[in-house]
């Protein structure tokens, strides 16, 4: 396949967060351009103007710019326009050929096709208001006919529709759905035929002169000149109608690939009650982007070799649509909290570190430099699957500790207290500079003393600097913490 005989699209709905779902799709088909080397174009279906917003068009083009994928094509890109995105936000969306990729902007385009229609006899205005088609419907149901539009204004002669825009009836433009069954092969899920008896004649147009999303979608893929549209099977019946669409205009129709659902790990569908859904979710709770593409590619794709940790580059080369599943997929957390620490454990501190920075508890942030906080960092950065538990993994570093039930139990203990103070006295004695190695070298020399050893004399040291008998590497946070305040909290514990 020659790389410029592809194009392909993502066309969110700016209507909320960048749904997990909604993410596959846009990684399927940046994958596939960049595989073969042809255009991935951004447009914005935002003709649903009551729940379309400039927050939410923004947040979606964030979080794929955060997933690390870019456009060919699209608002700010491919052109010499603006760089500025949003509805209304001062850019023209008119970057790149075959703009504007907004398609509040595109309105004329939709409206000069849909008077094309009428005027060869493919689609026709429609008076009849919503009660009256709802109506409609039920009557068809009750007498077990599909629920479709009956065709009462198919066939109003010119002076009939005058009279009703006399009258100031609004109108929408419906398109006649021909005889015939549609046939396609799709990428994915192989030979394909649909009854067009399966809808009845459909709104192309609403009475308010925006166009339906089937309508829209069709010419602007057909101008854009998509060749590939690969998006999730609940969309087969909306292929259905843009086929027909096609048909009609005489477009060539584009290859179309179908990807399987995604479900939650009860097989239900995937909704905000098994958790974090959103691209934006998965931000805020410490989820690296590599991670997240990573993963997503797996709901549904699999690597020649079996390989699950991949770069992005080892995904290009290898992605192809002929090993997309045509099963379900299911979204794991556990399984993409895995993936993440992989890659957290795989990146250098000093590179994850800024993005890290902003998940420590405010005790760290206020106690600690920035040197200070990488070296947490350093001491945490094998022990953590997410960023966000960062939080939580913070705690041996609080001044003064928080003591859990288990390490004030054992702080109690008579031998503990006898660790404590020969520890301490060591430490008083000592007249080198305190480093963890010097740390540790006392905490032997403290169980000689004693004749204490293993977690008789490691737990109670750790649950009296950190107020737990758990954490990260000892030395480093008795480094970390310093002389001074090692011997409060030996004292104390003592």
């Amino acid at each position: 396949m020659n790389g410029t005989d592809v194009r392909v699209r993502f066309a969110p709905s700016p209507t909320g967060y960048l749904h997990v779902g909604g993410a596959r799709t846009a990684i399927f088909n940046w994958l596939f351009a960049r595989h073969h080397k042809g255009a991935f174009i951004l447009r914005i279906e935002d003709t649903d103007v009551e729940r379309s917003t400039v927050e939410s068009e923004v947040a979606l083009i964030d979080d794929l710019r955060w997933l690390g994928l870019d456009w060919d094509e699209g608002p700010g890109v491919g052109g010499s326009g603006s760089d500025s995105v949003g509805v209304g936000a001062g850019g023209s969306g008119s970057d790149g050929d075959c703009g504007p990729y907004r398609q509040s902007e595109r309105l004329d385009i939709y409206n000069e096709h849909a008077a094309r229609l009428v005027a060869e006899g493919r689609a026709f205005p429609c008076f009849c208001t919503d009660e009256v088609v709802s109506a409609k419907r039920e009557v068809a149901m009750a007498a077990g006919k599909p629920p479709q539009y009956d065709g009462t204004c198919r066939s109003l002669s010119s002076d009939e529709i005058a009279a009703r825009r006399a009258e100031g009836i609004p109108e929408v433009v419906r398109f006649i759905i021909p005889s015939g069954d549609v046939r396609f092969a799709d990428l994915i899920r192989g030979d394909i035929k649909l009854e067009s008896n399966m809808v009845g004649d459909f709104v192309i147009v609403r009475s308010n002169g925006i166009p339906t999303y089937n309508f829209a979608a069709a010419i602007d893929d057909h101008l854009m000149r998509i060749t590939h549209v690969l998006r999730g099977e609940e969309h087969l019946p909306n292929t259905l109608r843009q086929i027909l669409i096609y048909q009609a205009f005489g477009f060539d129709v584009p290859q179309f690939g179908h990807l399987s659902l995604i479900l939650a790990e009860d097989k239900s569908k995937l909704s905000k009650r098994h958790g974090a859904t959103s691209v934006e979710e998965l931000r805020v709770s410490g989820y690296l982007p590599g991670a997240v593409l990573n993963y997503l590619v797996l709901l549904g794709w699999s690597h020649p070799e079996e390989k699950e940790v991949l770069s992005i580059e080892e995904l290009t080369a290898a992605y192809s649509l002929d090993r997309v599943s045509k099963s379900p997929s299911v979204y794991d957390r556990e399984k993409l909290k895995w993936m993440n620490g992989q890659y957290i454990r795989a990146t250098d501190v000093e590179t994850l570190f800024d993005v890290a920075d902003p998940f420590f508890p405010d005790y760290v942030r206020d106690s600690y430099d920035r040197v200070g906080r990488v070296k947490i960092l350093e001491l945490l950065h094998e022990k953590i699957d997410t960023l966000a538990e960062l939080y939580d993994k913070s705690s041996p570093f609080r001044s003064p500790p928080v003591y859990d039930d288990e390490a004030l139990e054992i702080l109690d203990m008579p031998e503990a207290k006898a660790a404590l103070k020969a520890l301490a006295d060591a430490l008083s004695a000592s007249t080198e500079e305190f480093t963890g190695q010097l740390f540790k070298s006392l905490v032997k020399q403290a169980g000689k003393e004693t004749g204490q050893k293993g977690k008789a004399l490691f737990f109670p040291v750790r649950a009296a600097l950190t107020g737990s008998v758990h954490g990260p590497d000892l030395a480093g946070v008795a480094e970390l913490k310093g002389k001074d305040e090692v011997m409060r909290m030996l004292v104390g514990g003592a």
